[in-house]
């Protein structure tokens, strides 16, 4: 996906030059993907250019949502992107880090797409460094803050590379999570996937049978957009 400093979506638009994390395909993925049945507040942690929050109100039309930022230019632009969206009066952007919010609600949706490197290089730009790596928000610091925000039957909603999601999904459950959903992400059928997608609840006595999928972004011939993705962006990619 071009790094393009607009990225035009079908119902809003996401202006992008101020921030280190662009519109990418597995945020986009993620955020049509999410469950949001019933979810009357949501909560998106790390909001970025509020593309998530966006991608939330435009599926969700009664829900209202809260976002959370730790930099100051991408909550500034997402801000922006919200005020000129058609959801302005459902969504509120809040500059703070997700340790120190507080909110006199309780979340039924908490959906998120973290700063996930824990151990890699580092980027000379720091920016790149707060949006990619957990530095301002380790893994554990997820997982209590979604234990404090969300209601009793909430669901937590995550995004990360195929090596960090097993290893967040080994805290969340050793913290007493249970995994819902799992949507493995790959290019094409033949490459390693490259994302996971996880849904996860705090244990239930009879938690229900875990759905395991998978989603090709193209066909076999590597240029055609693989069917079950064109179905699942449909609503929000001009190409489609």
């Amino acid at each position: 996906m071009a790094r393009n400093s607009t990225f035009q979506f079908k119902q809003f638009t996401i202006r992008q030059d101020k921030c280190a994390m662009k519109v990418c395909t597995d945020a986009c993925v993620l955020g049509a993907w999410t469950d949001l049945d019933n979810a009357g507040r949501i909560l998106d942690i790390g909001a970025g250019t509020g593309l998530l929050s966006l991608m939330a109100a435009q599926r969700n039309t009664k829900s209202e949502i809260d976002a959370v930022e730790i930099d100051f230019d991408a909550f500034t632009q997402a801000s922006e992107n919200v005020e000129k969206s058609p959801y302005s009066d459902r969504v509120k952007i809040y500059h703070a880090a997700i340790q120190e919010f507080d909110s006199v609600f309780q979340y039924d949706v908490i959906i998120s797409n973290p700063p996930f490197f824990q151990d890699d290089l580092k980027s000379p730009d720091k920016k790149k460094n707060l949006a990619h790596h957990a530095n301002s928000l380790a893994f554990d610091d997820l997982i209590m803050a979604a234990e404090r925000l969300i209601a009793p039957a909430g669901k937590l909603q995550v995004l990360f590379p195929v090596e960090e999601g097993t290893r967040f999904q080994q805290k969340a459950e050793n913290a007493g999570w249970v995994l819902n959903r799992k949507l493995t992400l790959a290019h094409h059928a033949g490459k390693n996937p490259f994302r996971l997608l996880m849904e996860f609840q705090k244990a239930e006595k009879n938690p229900a049978p875990l759905i395991v999928k998978m989603l090709y972004v193209y066909e076999n011939d590597r240029v055609t957009y693989h069917s079950s993705f064109r179905d699942l962006m449909k609503d929000f990619y001009l190409i489609f």
